[in-house]
């Protein structure tokens, strides 16, 4: 199981401290992009993942949560992202697909708790990662959803069955005491934000929630 803290849940005015203090027990590093437009909250961008990336050797794993990703992808790629995760609900992804890896970068896809599992079914064999939302985007700190689990199953099924390249990560709710439930339904990368950020002890807090996907 691997564990990706989302530096949206950690404090920004000493975010590279933060980020430092989680580096032994993480395996990524979650990253949301948010536009104001996608989604109604705004965060961060390409300067902020440059910023960031003089501070950590951890994978950049950049979720834009934007309407428009293509006039992001060269200032992620030159801020030093390891990879980009765009939504199915934009549209088409293929020509996306091909400038992210173009790029030299992860091709990530993700769908919201709402959209089904057959919309991205088509891609799986295009991308790296899939990410299942557990929470409507726009906002940390949101309850899980645990009917998005059905979609993770069927995922797991088709990536196995056809022996494909794919890791699962699930983002949103991501605590202990669920952490198994994503886990048993197939998901490799736990990304947790106020799991991990928002604990009295961040490097704990991450431990246990490998722990606990690691009991699945």
């Amino acid at each position: 199981m691997k564990v990706a803290p989302s530096i949206l849940a950690a404090d920004f005015s000493c975010l590279a401290a933060d980020v430092a203090r989680v580096a032994p027990v993480a395996d990524l590093l979650h990253v949301d992009c948010m536009d104001g437009h996608y989604v109604p909250n705004l965060t961060i961008g390409p300067p902020v993942v440059k910023a960031l990336r003089k501070h950590t050797d951890l994978f950049l794993d950049c979720h834009l949560m934007v309407d428009n990703p293509h006039v992001l992808l060269a200032a992620f790629e030159d801020a030093g992202a390891d990879g980009c995760t765009i939504h199915i609900e934009l549209g088409d992804p293929r020509p996306l697909f091909d400038e992210i890896r173009q790029r030299g970068m992860r091709v990530g896809l993700s769908l919201e708790p709402q959209t089904p599992f057959v919309a991205v079914r088509p891609y799986l064999a295009e991308i790296d990662l899939l990410l299942v939302m557990s929470v409507h985007t726009g906002f940390g700190g949101q309850p899980f959803i645990p009917e998005v689990l059905d979609k993770v199953r069927e995922a797991r099924t088709v990536i196995d069955t056809e022996q494909l390249a794919v890791e699962i990560e699930i983002d949103g709710g991501i605590k202990v005491d669920n952490a198994h439930l994503a886990a048993d339904a197939g998901v490799d990368i736990l990304v947790s934000g106020t799991g991990i950020f928002g604990a009295d002890d961040p490097v704990a807090a991450a431990r246990k929630i490998r722990e606990a996907g690691d009991r699945r």
